[in-house]
């Protein structure tokens, strides 16, 4: 690779690119720059050329007309090592670009205020930028490019060890970067602009554009068979699986990521120190307890047998004594929001268990979408956030739920809200008792949750992630002993299912809201 002689630095994130084009003086490099770049450098004692001068021709158009031109683009993109190129650029006076240093208009984040109008946006969608951006990617042989600040150093640091030359390595990474990052660009501008074909603002764009990016390759999918990948959303914040670290433990694998985002998305619904056993996405128990190892001791109580090689997951610290308890038995995984040091060392007698932590934050803001992949197609949803108390529920029934049978319900609703369709919980205020899930019918799914249950049914309520369509479902829970039902409502036969809970003493709830998971 040749030593760079010229750059063209114009970046609206300006975040060390003072420091950095120092270091590009240093080397002799001339600088081209615009506008409010051009004046930072400047004012930095940097010596800059206007892009203007560079191309004798003067911006324009508020702006909009300033790198379009063929001095820009044939510098860019005229091949080094073809003499047509060579020659036809000493013909035209086009001069060689050798490293663009260019970020974006902040479109997502104008996008992103309150009150931002459609005049606004269209503003902030940058032309020229990506543009330059795609040109010096494609004739990346020849031209480094950067659009992110992270890389200055490590092109410095080539630049110092290869007497002020990029290798071709190093460019072609930075340009698959570039590439990447204008179609995500591309991509925020089509999902806002879709939105508004007709009138008003569509929930869902005419076209759905979602970037990810890699973050590592799994050993395979579901099933040996498949190839896998785990890809992480870009500048996620919110405390979940994708933003995990692994702490020790094999290799992830598919089905482990699905039954962790599992675990910790169950835990996150309570603030009381909860413990979930996640077994091929279901909770096989979910307890509340005033520590970490009384709540996994609960969990576990209710199905041991399925607890055996699942994955746990806390919203407190791992404590040693919990360590210790977690570390006698089989487990695939644990996730947590930390771990004391001792209970990291407890864990590692157990090498292959992957330990995982995901600090729990305070205040966070939980949105995105759920997207869930047909043969040929997408389904695209908001994520199912909505919850309801229990004591703001409509009661339906004669008898009103006491305080105890209200926390109850709370606590089993929220349990529910996790577990697969038709989903039928049994818990007391703290503990689940009995788990129906997955099944075709709801009252088969309440006869499950009594058979594997091994706790007393008697005095329990039950949560149904939809309403009960026949009064069979509400016998089955007086049969085992049930004293109170939350459910969403809604079937045509509602007045039959409350019919058979007033019969059967039971106080019943309607939330008017339901939580299908397929």
């Amino acid at each position: 690779m040749a030593k760079i002689t010229r750059a063209l630095i114009s970046v609206s994130d300006k975040s060390g690119v003072v420091e950095f084009s120092k270091e590009l003086a240093n080397y002799g490099v001339e600088i081209l720059s615009t506008g409010g770049t051009a004046k930072l450098l400047r004012d930095a004692g940097l010596i800059v050329k206007d892009v203007s001068e560079f191309t004798g021709f003067p911006e324009m158009l508020d702006g909009r007309v300033k790198t379009l031109h063929p001095k820009v683009h044939g510098g860019l993109l005229g091949m080094r090592s073809n003499p047509e190129h060579v020659a036809k650029m000493q013909e035209h006076g086009i001069q060689n670009i050798d490293m663009v240093i260019v970020n974006l208009y902040p479109f997502e984040s104008t996008v992103a205020k309150e009150g931002c109008h459609l005049e606004d946006a269209i503003e902030n969608i940058d032309i020229g930028g990506p543009t330059m951006l795609r040109s010096a990617a494609k004739n990346y042989p020849d031209v480094t490019v950067l659009v992110d600040a992270a890389d200055y150093a490590a092109v410095l640091e080539e630049m110092k060890a290869g007497g002020g030359a990029v290798s071709a390595k190093t460019n072609f990474g930075l340009a698959v970067k570039v590439f990447q990052h204008t179609a995500a660009y591309d991509g925020a501008i089509s999902n806002y602009l879709g939105a508004r074909l007709g009138e008003g603002v569509a929930d869902y764009p005419a076209t759905f554009t979602v970037q990810v990016q890699k973050t590592q390759d799994l050993r395979y999918g579901e099933n040996p068979q498949q190839t896998a990948a785990f890809y992480v959303e870009k500048g996620v914040a919110e405390p979940c699986v994708s933003t995990a670290v692994q702490l020790q433990g094999k290799e992830l694998s598919f089905n482990n990521i699905i039954d962790l985002d599992a675990a910790i998305e169950t835990v996150k619904e309570f603030e009381k120190s909860a413990a979930v056993i996640i077994k091929h996405t279901n909770p096989c128990g979910v307890a509340l307890a005033d520590t970490p190892l009384s709540a996994y001791l609960k969990a576990r109580e209710c199905d041991p047998v399925s607890a055996f090689g699942g994955i746990v997951g806390f919203n407190r610290l791992v404590d040693a004594e919990t360590a210790r308890e977690l570390t006698s038995t089989f487990l695939e995984a644990v996730i947590a929001p930390g771990y004391s040091d001792e209970a990291l060392d407890i864990f590692t007698a157990k090498k292959n268990v992957r330990v995982m932590q995901v600090p729990l934050l305070a205040n966070y803001i939980a949105g995105g979408f759920d997207l869930k992949k047909v043969t040929g197609g997408l389904l695209v949803q908001g994520r199912d956030l909505g919850m309801v108390r229990a004591a703001d529920c409509r009661v339906v029934t004669e008898r009103t739920p006491t305080a105890s049978e209200y926390e109850a319900l709370d606590f089993a609703w929220r349990v529910c809200k996790h577990v697969k369709s038709n989903a039928i919980v049994f818990t007391s205020r703290d503990q689940t008792v009995g788990i129906g899930a997955g099944q075709m019918s709801r009252v088969d799914s309440s006869r499950i949750a009594v058979q594997k249950s091994l706790l007393p049914t008697r005095g329990t309520v039950l949560a149904s992630d939809a309403f009960f369509p026949f009064r069979d479902g509400v016998d089955a829970a007086a049969e085992a002993g049930v004293t109170a039902i939350i459910q969403p409502g809604g079937s045509v036969r509602d007045e039959e299912v409350i019919k058979a809970a007033n019969e059967q003493g039971i106080a019943m709830v309607f939330t008017g809201m339901r939580h299908f998971r397929h």
